[in-house]
């Protein structure tokens, strides 16, 4: 257990050293949700660190091994990396700062205070969304590897990028912002205020449009889109047909179209102001039609790699 810690952070020791923070920060923040019954914007006060701790743990070690995998621009990668690092750090300071203060910190201009934090969280997530962009970058120099991997980790990279830049749609102000000229300017609600009914634990508004959605499953494409691909390593041993790395990397391709459709449906919804618990026509019609060509297009790659497998491999 040790010796695999310690291997853990070889990876990238500033960005593993946030995700051991965070983690610490995780408990704290279960605990005060048990202990705390403060209630901010319909939820326990102390839900978004929580929350954010979990998000930043997850991105930091996947960030920190893929940064690992790299041959070229790796010491540029590296900085890119730290930097990344410390503004997320920044990102979960002022959210905790904000909590012990008893107010927001997203969206929030209430105090010459809290607009400067609410500034600084904006210009940090721009630094680490540029960050991670450079990074990115540096993935599709990487040449070595199974052909699937690679493409998985770089599908799974691309729309994590994309998901990102979707919690920028949040920091716009609402007309009715504008017209009062209030304390809160941006939101991750859509057609109502943030707040009200959610879903438990995650808190997605089940009476509206909730940005945070496409945010966070875009996010973690990064993680989605390799699991996928483990899946199908697991299975090649039983299916004959996935023992082809052409085979995985089409259903790699396949995968990536499903989950790009996927995040597109939940952005429209979001937008449009509907409950991702309440889909309308339009968007099950588009759900649909994602799902059936996902599986043509997994039934036509496996038939195929059936139909060329070599005759010993297929007795």
């Amino acid at each position: 257990m040790t010796t695999t810690l310690r291997t853990a952070f070889g990876w990238h020791r500033p960005l593993m050293a946030l995700a051991a923070a965070v983690l610490v920060l995780t408990v704290v923040g279960i605990v005060g949700m048990v202990a705390d019954d403060r209630v901010l914007t319909g939820s326990p006060i102390w839900d978004k660190p929580t929350k954010f701790a979990i998000s930043i743990a997850v991105y930091s070690v996947a960030w920190a091994w893929l940064i690992s995998q790299l041959r070229v621009q790796r010491r540029r990668a590296w900085w890119a990396g730290t930097v990344a690092g410390a503004f997320l750090a920044v990102e979960i300071v002022v959210i905790v700062t904000q909590v012990v203060r008893g107010t927001t910190s997203h969206f929030n201009n209430a105090t010459p205070f809290d607009a400067w934090l609410w500034r600084a969280m904006g210009i940090s997530i721009v630094i680490v969304w540029l960050a991670t962009l450079y990074v990115c970058a540096q993935l599709f120099r990487r040449r070595d590897g199974d052909p699937a991997r690679t493409l998985a980790i770089r599908t799974g990279s691309v729309l994590a990028l994309i998901g990102m830049a979707l919690g920028f749609l949040m920091t716009t102000p609402t007309a009715a912002q504008i017209a009062a000229g209030g304390d809160i300017v941006g939101a991750h609600s859509v057609g109502l205020a943030d707040g009200g009914p959610g879903l438990p634990l995650l808190g997605w508004s089940t009476v509206g449009g909730d940005l945070r959605i496409p945010h966070f499953v875009g996010m973690h494409a990064l993680q989605a889109i390799p699991l996928v691909l483990i899946v199908l390593e697991l299975l090649a041993p039983r299916v004959p047909a996935l023992a082809s790395s052409p085979v995985r990397r089409r259903l790699v391709w396949a995968a990536t179209g499903a989950y790009t459709g996927l995040l597109a449906i939940l952005t429209w919804q979001a937008l449009r102001g509907q409950s991702v618990v309440a889909p309308d026509g339009w968007t099950l019609a588009a759900a649909g039609i994602v799902a059936g060509l996902t599986v043509a297009a997994v039934v036509a790659v496996v038939r195929d790699g059936a139909r060329t497998m070599p005759v010993t491999a297929q007795v």
